[in-house]
């Protein structure tokens, strides 16, 4: 029997066509993505209702959202509020590729107002002018324990002012170094208010420290406008001089002004290195040469450089000296020789660094100095580490040199333009409360 023809495989259902896949409604022509109904020119965004004014925000609405605002876009005039953290700010982050940062123009007013240095600065208000000086009184406070709190034990207790009194008062200023000739003046005056009427005891201090604030008076630190103003900076080894250089630099880059150092301190490569250091941080140009170079030629090019480029202020760093060693001192003459020699029109001004802990003499270094080079002031740095501050009444009456800045830290808030009023207040002001402003009625 002819096997009876397989059965056609049931002609395998030919797979019901799979449905075509219902051609897939051909993607209904994405309904052209209904165009996307010209996304319905989006109804202009219903012009915002101007978020109907936002519903004129409620008065708690605006004061969060002017918080929040304040908080973002002043976060650093926020951050610097308290003024012991914003005198104390590492130079480092005041600058950013050499411009100064401020988040907005009362940021930077603050900034010249407690940083900045050579022009006239923007009033401080009442309470951080007292705040600036309680900053600089706790920074006085071994002069101070010396000084005023000795005179105050002085006259407590006591009826009238007699001999022994100011023969105790002579003790204690000559203990602060104030020196002979300006205790003498100081105890002449006195006697001469005794003479004149009846002189209390508790009117002693306030005497005293009108007397000396009006002894300290001298012009302020300034810069002389459209000409390139010269500073040569020298002083005896160890003093600051170098550090001082720096802090000037950028003090006088945060009022605005366009700054150059001079490494012309060659005997010592750390004091090249260190000044090479800051002018980096202030976006500053340092001309300097190889260690052990002639430091009159470095002078020289400076001086030349500075004029080309227009800059307002060239600080010149000089290596320390002992100011018994004569050789030492003619190379510094041959240094001033070279600036007075290239200077032209220029403002030249040669400040002596001191340093304060060294107390009377001190006052021997400045007169060598002054023999050396015509100077034109001083800058008296670490005060902060001396019960002998009394020495810049001494300077100051025997040389007649004005104090152009105080250095009482380590921060670049911590040197500042000399303020004759604000230092006796920081020296004899007992607590914050002695303090008083120009404000104070």
């Amino acid at each position: 029997e002819p096997e009876p023809e397989p059965e056609p495989e049931p002609e395998p259902e030919p797979e019901p066509e799979p449905e075509p896949e219902p051609e897939p409604e051909p993607e209904p022509e994405p309904e052209p993505e209904p165009e996307p109904e010209p996304e319905p020119e989006p109804e202009p965004e219903p012009e915002p209702e101007p978020e109907p004014v936002a519903e004129t925000d409620t008065p708690a609405d605006s004061e969060a959202e002017a918080a929040a605002e304040a908080e973002a876009g002043s976060k650093m005039v926020k951050r610097k509020r308290s003024l012991w953290e914003f005198l104390n700010t590492p130079v480092q982050d005041l600058f950013k590729e050499g411009e100064l940062v401020a988040e907005d123009e009362l940021e930077r007013e603050r900034q010249v107002a407690f940083l900045g240095l050579g022009r006239d600065k923007p009033e401080m208000e009442g309470k951080e002018k007292a705040s600036w000086i309680s900053h600089f009184r706790s920074r006085l406070a071994r002069t101070r324990d010396q000084f005023s709190e000795s005179i105050t034990r002085l006259t407590r207790g006591r009826t009238k002012v007699d001999e022994d009194m100011l023969e105790e008062l002579e003790e204690i200023l000559l203990q602060s170094d104030v020196g002979i000739g300006t205790t003498d003046a100081v105890l002449e005056h006195l006697r001469a208010e005794a003479k004149k009427r009846r002189f209390l005891p508790e009117e002693v201090l306030p005497t005293l420290t009108q007397y000396l604030e009006d002894s300290l008076q001298s012009e302020p630190f300034r810069l002389v406008p459209d000409k390139l103003n010269i500073f040569l900076i020298v002083g005896v080894n160890g003093t600051g001089k170098t550090t001082s250089v720096g802090k000037i630099g950028a003090k006088l880059k945060i009022s605005g002004y366009k700054v150059m150092f001079a490494a012309a301190d060659t005997f010592r490569a750390a004091a090249i290195e260190q000044l090479a250091v800051w002018g980096k941080r202030v976006n500053c140009p340092v001309i300097q040469h190889h260690e052990g170079a002639d430091a009159a030629a470095v002078v020289y090019d400076a001086i030349q450089s500075a004029r080309a480029k227009k800059v307002d202020a060239l600080l010149i760093d000089t290596a320390g000296r002992l100011h018994n060693k004569d050789h030492l001192m003619e190379e510094l003459k041959k240094v001033y020789r070279i600036v007075e020699r290239e200077k032209q029109d220029a403002h030249v001004q040669c400040l002596l660094v001191l340093d304060a802990t060294t107390g009377q003499n001190g006052l021997r270094q400045a007169e060598v100095f002054a023999k050396a080079v015509n100077l034109n002031g001083l800058v008296l740095t670490k005060l902060d580490g001396t019960a002998k501050g009394g020495v810049i009444f001494s300077i100051k009456r025997e040389l007649n040199l004005p104090i152009r800045l105080l250095g009482v830290g380590e921060h670049l808030g911590d040197l500042q333009e000399f303020e004759p009023k604000a230092f006796v207040q920081a020296l004899f002001a007992q607590d914050d409360s002695a303090i008083s402003t120009d404000d104070d009625a």
